[in-house]
């Protein structure tokens, strides 16, 4: 499978050494497994991702769209995938060969985390959910009273992440309180990283007053005599400037193309100017409103022979 895009005989004998590395026991002994990679090795991740690109990716995208009646998706990330069909046919005759297709390339799938479901926004309740990437996908209504797709943390990992917490101010509770709140403050904004999304700050909410809460509870255990109350503890918060629940993921606000900012051949659309108070487009004087699917975005100017204008966002 490598050859197929490699020719560098170096790098093929040094996959071929990662493939047979040893996996070392906690009890000190070696185990060489016969299949598949090093369990815990650094370089497994990737030779899996590889792995599946042809076992599934590629014939996704080759095979099964082509026979799909309609629209197919296919979302993957190491080896956790959720695939969607825009018709119950197409996803009925998906799942039956899938299972065949990862078997010839040794794979099963795990039956525990695999089913299917109807996920639409015309049908909201609570069986059309999955949990994907430690986030629980749901359809939802935003403030205008329209359906919109919301991503919450899954209860499994947010549980999760509050037993982690515990123990680790268990174990550290006895550190100077500078150390102590200075790592505090990188797992917090690691958290908020990859779960400050939009639409989630109740959950992430939940998560830090958790965090505050343990962190009160093991401070004052540290000797026989309370160390900290309700104000004093909030003084420390506000001392040691703790991190606070916060969305992370940038905003997609509406675009707004101005003609300095359009890259075009024409010399006419160079020279053009918008408005003074309202930012036009190059589409005859009307705001452009519509958000951007893709890094690159291709607005058609009927103005001048559907010439094609790249925004680069």
């Amino acid at each position: 499978m490598w050859r197929l895009r490699l020719d560098d005989r170096a790098l093929l004998h040094l996959i071929r050494t990662w493939l047979k590395a040893g996996v070392l026991e906690t009890d000190g002994q070696v185990i060489h497994p016969v299949t598949g990679t090093p369990q815990g090795g650094t370089v497994s991740p990737i030779l899996a991702h590889v792995y599946l690109h042809y076992a599934l990716d590629g014939w996704f995208e080759e095979v099964v769209k082509a026979h799909c009646e309609k629209a197919a998706y296919l979302c993957r990330y190491a080896d956790d995938f959720v695939c969607a069909f825009q018709t119950k046919r197409d996803a009925e005759r998906f799942y039956s060969v899938l299972g065949k297709r990862l078997g010839r390339f040794g794979l099963e799938l795990a039956a525990e985390k695999t089913r299917m479901l109807r996920f639409s926004r015309c049908r909201q309740d609570a069986k059309g959910r999955f949990d994907f990437l430690g986030f629980t996908f749901c359809w939802g209504t935003n403030r205008a009273g329209t359906a919109q797709l919301q991503r919450r943390t899954s209860r499994k990992k947010l549980r999760s992440a509050i037993a982690n917490f515990t123990a680790w101010i268990k174990e550290n509770r006895n550190r100077p309180l500078k150390d102590l709140c200075k790592e505090r403050n990188a797992k917090l904004r690691g958290y908020d990283h990859y779960y400050g999304v939009r639409g989630n700050y109740e959950q992430l909410a939940a998560f830090f007053y958790q965090a505050d809460r343990l962190l009160f509870k093991w401070l004052n255990r540290r000797s026989q005599r309370k160390s900290y109350t309700g104000q004093s503890f909030r003084d420390l918060l506000q001392h040691f400037k703790i991190e606070r629940p916060r969305i992370t993921e940038k905003p997609r606000g509406k675009l707004a193309v101005s003609c300095r900012e359009a890259v075009c051949e024409s010399e006419s659309l160079r020279r053009a100017r918008c408005g003074s108070s309202a930012r036009r487009d190059l589409c005859g004087g009307g705001r452009v409103t519509g958000r951007p699917t893709a890094m690159t975005l291709t607005i058609l100017c009927y103005n001048t022979g559907r010439r094609r204008v790249r925004y680069e966002p």
